[in-house]
């Protein structure tokens, strides 16, 4: 069954949630899925509790818990899907995860943890969202939830989730970005930590390659014509980069990417 997906168009919520997505699979062969960075903060519910999600990132491995948060991610995560599947995931702006969780998203950065165990209230909203019957039910309920929860965003938090979802327009540079949030290069960096777990030069290079990949799923650009519109220095830098996050070079996630960005798939026979 294809994914449903969701993206709030009102704020407040807008202003929290990037987008509501749900997938569903039956009887449909065991899959590996190969996830590079996305670039995301991501609470994730599997409703088939007793079917296990095995994953291995950074050489762990790990069963997927039945309710988990992850956070910015520096390294592919792989996955071996079972026959029978059925996930619901809110993915969020990073400024919205302290409001919920009174964590700051940077400190899930590299990690995908129990939020039952983070806080309980997630084992009964597993419930409530697991006897919801359709997705737009189960979206409407986690949206009624969360909008209780949170408060207005200030000016420079909604700069923020412009700049990580790469929509600001502004230069990728920490001259430029200091500037337009007005705060120091050493404020800018203690701020990026927080939200993303990288310092601002991390992050900035980061969000290159999240450009990169979008313009590989959009367009038939050559990967040398991506590199230079994405403000890579040269080819090498692009593949330098490309490769310490995912272990593939540009060309060869391109030959393999799905119609899902960020996702490779690999049918086990």
């Amino acid at each position: 069954m294809a994914p449903h997906f969701h993206t709030p168009a009102e704020r407040p919520l807008s202003d929290a949630v990037r987008s509501f997505w749900e997938l569903e699979r039956n009887n449909t062969g065991a899959i590996k899925e190969s996830i590079v960075p996305k670039g995301v903060v991501e609470i994730i519910f599997n409703f088939l509790p007793g079917t296990t999600i095995h994953g291995r990132l950074y050489d762990r491995t790990y069963a997927m818990p039945k309710c988990f948060i992850q956070g910015y991610h520096t390294n592919i995560i792989e996955l071996t899907l079972p026959d029978d599947l059925f996930l619901f995931g809110v993915v969020l702006h990073v400024g919205a995860t302290e409001h919920i969780l009174r964590v700051p998203s940077g400190e899930f950065a590299r990690q995908c943890i129990d939020l039952t165990l983070v806080d309980t209230s997630f084992s009964t909203l597993w419930h409530q969202l697991a006897e919801k019957r359709t997705f737009s039910a189960r979206v409407a309920h986690f949206s009624d939830w969360l909008t209780r929860r949170l408060p207005c965003p200030s000016p420079r938090e909604q700069a923020l989730n412009a700049l990580l979802t790469l929509k600001s327009g502004i230069p990728l540079s920490v001259p430029a970005i200091s500037e337009w949030l007005c705060c120091s290069p050493r404020h800018l960096s203690r701020i990026l930590r927080e939200r993303t777990g990288m310092n601002s030069e991390q992050t900035l290079l980061y969000l290159k390659y999240l450009n990169a990949v979008d313009h590989m799923h959009r367009s038939d650009l050559s990967l040398t014509r991506i590199a230079y519109a994405c403000g890579f220095s040269d080819q090498s830098h692009f593949i330098k980069v490309f490769k310490s996050l995912t272990t593939l070079t540009p060309a060869a996630y391109r030959s393999r990417k799905s119609d899902l960005a960020g996702h490779l798939f690999e049918v086990v026979r």
